[in-house]
């Protein structure tokens, strides 16, 4: 999927993420465990919303994502606020760097977005392999309670100045679901429709934890989303932190 209508429509459908927040939030979870950032990598970092607050907060920082279109936008962001930041085009499962990183942030269930195990397990072995020892991997998830309890099988419906906006879910099993995204964007007096549908797995904490402890990283700790303290029963997101050993 390469995310064409969704790129254009991205950051006005996610407006509550809290971009600022969560780069000051990366920085405190850098802080608590005694790392500088050094060179990072923003893996799958989307429109770049993310990577350009690192950047803004003095962060060495450049992203991938497998996404073209989302990409265009991220780069047109950055030249927009003055920053210049590098992005390249590249699938998590089969990331290749120029050189090492410091640290990596992966956020708002990218990792999800990969389906099977063995991708994921690809994914951290890749970045592993172009990580620094003694590096930092922070990246966060949606944990199987939003898969069976929030996403179900719901409709979210977004209504905004440029599009309105039809979330649907499938649920195909307990981990897995199916997301339509209906776009009915204005055109005169009328409207014309784009769908686009992508698949999303959640994965209990243990099998991440295994899988970081096969591609050589310590699990530091697993917290609640933009907290310091273990995931509620009831958490959406999960973030993990996890060292190169």
């Amino acid at each position: 999927m390469s995310y064409g209508a969704f790129a254009d429509f991205y950051d006005g459908l996610t407006g509550n993420v809290g971009y600022k927040e969560r780069a000051d939030y990366i920085l405190s979870l850098l802080e608590k465990f005694s790392h500088d950032a050094g060179l990072t990598l923003d893996l799958a970092c989307g429109t770049g919303s993310l990577t350009l607050e690192l950047k803004k907060r003095g962060v060495d920082v450049y992203g991938t994502d497998a996404s073209p279109d989302m990409l265009s936008v991220a780069l047109q962001k950055s030249a927009e606020a003055g920053e210049q930041i590098l992005f390249l085009c590249q699938k998590m499962q089969s990331l290749d760097l120029y050189g090492t990183i410091d640290t990596c942030v992966c956020t708002l269930d990218s990792i999800n977005h990969l389906t099977d195990i063995r991708d994921v397990k690809k994914a951290f072995e890749r970045v592993s392999l172009f990580m620094n020892k003694g590096g930092l991997f922070v990246f966060d998830v949606n944990t199987p309670y939003k898969h069976r309890e929030v996403l179900a099988d719901n409709v979210f419906v977004f209504d905004t100045d440029e599009v309105y906006c039809v979330w649907q879910n499938t649920p195909l099993d307990e981990m897995l679901t199916e997301i339509t995204l209906d776009f009915f964007i204005p055109e005169g007096d009328s409207y014309y429709r784009i769908s686009e549908d992508f698949t999303e797995r959640a994965y209990p904490e243990e099998t991440l934890r295994e899988l970081l402890s096969g591609a050589g990283f310590e699990t530091l700790g697993v917290f609640g989303d933009m907290t310091e303290e273990s995931p509620a029963e009831c958490e959406q997101r999960m973030i993990f932190v996890a060292r190169k050993i």
